[in-house]
């Protein structure tokens, strides 16, 4: 077992320019290195340079134009705004709003999301105010830009988001059209999965001798893919936890190293897992060296069976015991999951690769596919049943080695002695019990986890992962987090003013929804816990049912403030 240091220090935020509030608070995320596509594009982009990239999502480029636009701020009050964001649905709208919002706190960064379904009364309040940034889809966008509120005029950078999708949904018009209306002299950003035609053309029309950045294109080629079982697993995020918590317990692995993101990630996964009973341990690059090697020493003797850690403390790491890899989040980069997947497939060693895919994860997980020319399949989580047979073929195992290696002649007394009062098969099962009792620990309560059903863009449906029945009921619809969903398919999200300060777990929610009202467990849909409070999907029905019964009870012993999510309908 070696752990080889690498040869080459990759750059940091630092070293591409960043100003100190920036840095400030990528440090404050967890966040420890540049990805590729940031690596390269936010230098010239900080000096001004137009861009063209080709990046599929999860490459981290809305890091690689978000932080060269936040720059850019100087705190001044804006009458309009400084950019403009264009993408091709209200999900990346929030997605990248949301970005902009967690990278540019420190600067008092004013963002806007606009999209449809959104009340504009809001949008027209917040223009009014001043904005810094525009996060926009180009119908609504348009929509405002016709009513006079959305001033174009004093833009200084213009960002198309994938912009293959954008056309691909209709929207060549609307963006001819948004272009036209911004100044003749700014920054142009534009992104895009694919370069077909069309996106050369607008790239000729708008980009002023654009940088060109190209990820993902090329294919790892056969003597470079390890020797790897690949597979994914959907689960929603609030479920990952137990998710990888299942998957382990199925898998029964040697020594596990499954990637987190950030800092701040391990460390709140590492916390996690040990409480479910794991010996894990975190590694990243807050740690000095001698705790990565006390770390790597635990590791090294088996004492601990988990490592939990970010790409830049892993690299280089070679553990011979090593079976499993698993992928917390999808991989901000084609080229990082193959990086990771190798740390099982070293000196032709076979091992297993597990990847935990969020619903809103699966193009990156394609874009994936696409780099490394290999399909990974995509399972279904291991149910209860799953598990309790798992278990009872580690004890039949354990019983068989037993059998063909164990001197047992010291026992004949007690078998012979209880088949005078006992059937040998009772005795033979009895015995069974306490071994299975011994090897397992016992049958625990464990939790089901509900299916998560993949909508692609494209309106087709496709089942990632999640229970196969035994405990969830027969087969019908699934509301978005994988709750049972009444025939109409309407739900509401229920606010619960109690999260994990307060210890709240989804098994206590769902427990206190189950008995106190007329809801089922099965028609509870996906559960969001926050430190703060949690957030339910409810059959919409039954919505004012629950929160009435949920304010007339205790959840584990606490009164919450329960209602309606503010955010619906937004």
């Amino acid at each position: 077992m070696t752990e080889s240091a690498s040869t080459a220090s990759p750059p940091s935020f630092a070293d591409l320019g960043l100003r100190a509030e920036l840095l400030g608070t990528l440090t404050a995320l967890g966040y420890e290195e540049p990805t590729p596509i940031q690596q390269q594009a936010i230098p010239p982009l900080l000096a001004g340079r137009d861009l063209l990239g080709q990046a599929a999502t999860g490459t981290g480029k809305t890091a690689a134009f978000a932080l060269p636009v936040l720059q850019q701020l100087d705190g001044a009050a804006r009458d309009a705004p400084l950019a403009l964001v264009l993408v091709p649905t209200r999900e990346l709208a929030m997605q990248v709003s949301q970005a902009f919002h967690r990278y540019g706190r420190e600067l008092g960064a004013r963002v806007l999301p606009i999209y449809g379904g959104q009340p504009i009364w809001r949008q027209l309040k917040a223009l009014e105010r001043g904005v810094d940034v525009v996060v926009a889809t180009p119908g609504r966008a348009l929509d405002h830009l016709g009513r006079g509120t959305l001033d174009l005029g004093h833009l200084e950078v213009v960002i198309l988001d994938e912009a293959d999708e954008m056309l691909d949904m209709g929207f060549a018009e609307d963006l001819e059209e948004l272009l036209a209306a911004t100044p003749e002299h700014h920054q142009t950003m534009l992104f895009s999965a694919t370069m077909p035609p069309r996106i050369g053309g607008i790239a000729r029309r708008h980009l002023t001798d654009p940088v060109r950045i190209t990820l993902g294109g090329r294919s790892a080629q056969p003597s470079e893919r390890p020797l790897v079982h690949q597979r994914a697993y959907l689960v929603r995020r609030a479920h990952k936890p137990a998710a990888l918590s299942r998957v382990l317990d199925v898998e029964s692995p040697d020594a596990t190293l499954v990637f987190c993101r950030t800092r701040t990630e391990v460390d709140e996964l590492t916390e996690t897992m040990n409480g479910r009973g794991y010996r894990a341990e975190a590694l990243h690059g807050g740690m000095t060296q001698d705790q990565r090697d006390r770390v790597m020493g635990r590791l090294r003797s088996e004492t601990a069976e988990l490592l939990v850690a970010t790409d830049v403390a892993a690299r280089g790491l070679d553990v011979e015991h090593l079976t499993h890899v698993v992928n917390y989040d999808v991989p901000s980069a084609p080229e990082a999951y193959v990086h990771r997947i190798g740390r099982v497939g070293r000196a032709g060693r076979e091992g297993v690769a597990i990847t935990l895919v969020e619903p809103r994860e699966h193009r990156t997980l394609q874009a994936i596919e696409r780099h490394t020319g290999q399909r990974i399949p995509m399972e279904a989580l291991p149910t209860v049943a799953d598990l309790r047979a798992r278990r009872l073929e580690l004890t039949r195992a354990a019983l068989r080695e037993s059998l063909l290696d164990d001197d047992l002649d010291r026992f004949r007394v007690v078998v012979e002695s209880l088949s005078d009062e006992f059937d040998m098969m009772e005795v033979a099962l009895a015995a069974v019990k306490l071994a299975h009792e011994a090897v397992s620990g016992g049958e625990d309560d464990e939790e089901e986890l509900p299916e998560v059903t993949l909508r692609t863009d494209r309106g087709g449906t496709g089942t990632g992962g999640g229970a196969r029945g035994g405990g969830t009921g027969g087969k019908g619809p699934r509301g978005p987090g994988g709750g049972r969903r009444p025939g109409s398919g309407e739900t509401a999200r229920v606010y619960v003013g109690l999260g994990r300060t307060a210890g709240i777990r989804p098994k206590d929610l769902v427990g206190a929804i189950a008995n106190e009202s007329s809801v089922a467990g099965r028609e509870i849909g996906a559960i969001e816990i926050t430190h703060r409070f949690a957030l339910v999907e409810v059959p919409a029905a039954k919505a004012d049912e629950v929160i009435k019964a949920l304010r007339a009870t205790t959840i584990k012993g606490r009164r919450a403030t329960v209602r309606r999510d503010k955010a619906e309908g937004r």
